[in-house]
Order: C-alpha cells, then sequence, then structure tokens
C-alpha cells in the first residue's frame, strides 16, 4: 500500500509542477520554446500547413520524440475549427477568413498545444470509453461514436486536454504533452 501512496504521491506532485509551471512566466534560462501560428481556415492548405510547421518547429527545438504525435493532436485540434468552429457575433467579419492561432510552449519536459478559434462553444468532451470492449470484434467500426473521435485521440495521446475561453469571445483548446511518458513508452 505504501508503494501505490508513494506513486500517487509522485503522480500529483508532477501534475502541479506542469501547471504552477503553465502559469509562471517564462524565465528566458528556462531553454523554453515558444511559437504561435496565425492561419486562416478558408485557405487550402490549413491543415498542411499546420502539421508541417508543428514538425519544423519540434525538430528545430530538439523534441523528434514528439513529433509524430504532435502533428496528429495539432491535425486534429485544427480539423476541429475547420469543421465545426462558427464565429462569435463579436469576432465575425462579413467575408472575412476565420482565424485559427496555433501556439506551442515547450519546455524541457512539457508541450503545451493550444488551438485559439473564434467560437466560444465549449467542446464537447469525451468521458471515457463510449463502448464497451466485449462489443470490439470483427465489427469494431460499428460501435465507434459519430462523433469527437478528434479529441479522443487526442485525450489519448496527452497528459491532460482542457480549454478556456478567450476574453472577447471564442475558445483556446489545449493540451499537454508529458516528455517523460513519451521516453517510458518507447522504451518498454
Amino acid at each position: 500500500m505504501d508503494a501505490r501512496r508513494a506513486a500517487q504521491h509522485k503522480h500529483v506532485v508532477s501534475e502541479l509542477n506542469a501547471f504552477a509551471h503553465w502559469y509562471t512566466a517564462p524565465d528566458p534560462s528556462s531553454a523554453g520554446h515558444f511559437l504561435t501560428l496565425t492561419l486562416f481556415a478558408e485557405f487550402p492548405d490549413t491543415l498542411r500547413v499546420a502539421r508541417n510547421m508543428t514538425a519544423t518547429f519540434l525538430r528545430d527545438a530538439g523534441a523528434d520524440v514528439a513529433v509524430e504525435d504532435a502533428r496528429l493532436i495539432v491535425s486534429e485540434l485544427v480539423g476541429n475549427v475547420l469543421n465545426h468552429a462558427v464565429p462569435d457575433r463579436c469576432l465575425a467579419h462579413p467575408g472575412g477568413n476565420r482565424r485559427i492561432d496555433v501556439t506551442f510552449k515547450l519546455w524541457p519536459k512539457w508541450l503545451f498545444i493550444g488551438v485559439t478559434d473564434e467560437d466560444s462553444t465549449p467542446p464537447l468532451m469525451p468521458q471515457g470509453d463510449t463502448f464497451s470492449p466485449r462489443l470490439m470484434g470483427e465489427l469494431a467500426e460499428a460501435v465507434l461514436p459519430d462523433s469527437g473521435r478528434g479529441l479522443l485521440i487526442v485525450q489519448r495521446l496527452g497528459a491532460a486536454v482542457w480549454w478556456t475561453p478567450g476574453e472577447p469571445g471564442g475558445k483556446t483548446v489545449w493540451c499537454r504533452y508529458d516528455f517523460d511518458s513519451a521516453t517510458e513508452d518507447s522504451t518498454s
């Protein structure tokens, strides 16, 4: 029982450390790397550009281990904006393009990815498995949910997923990717 409590304590300390780090101003000597991309939903190559810039940023920062997972996370989050976001009235411009901001905050232990859109409607975050594992078999696709698969993928790849409302409107969907767990998974 003591080993279990010690493991739980270590996990809680790790979570608190990650989120405390999130809310502090970055120290220039912290070895952090930061990038914000502004994309437009109506551009035909928005998704490809988002994925490619994710890979370029992470490789340039020396975080090659996260490239494929981060590309998939960004692809799902930006794809949700392209397919579902309707700008709030206060942010909509007749005939204008829908703006998408992709933010990366990279520290030695964590990668935070945020995708901001102009729609303040909260995302529908999946609540665990949507089907019983006993139903899986030859017709696995029959038990998959009709929507929410993208955020389910993001939840599986990331250590944490949440969203924050924007000040004048809109929202940002965030994902935290932990490098410690990625390293442990690849060595197992």
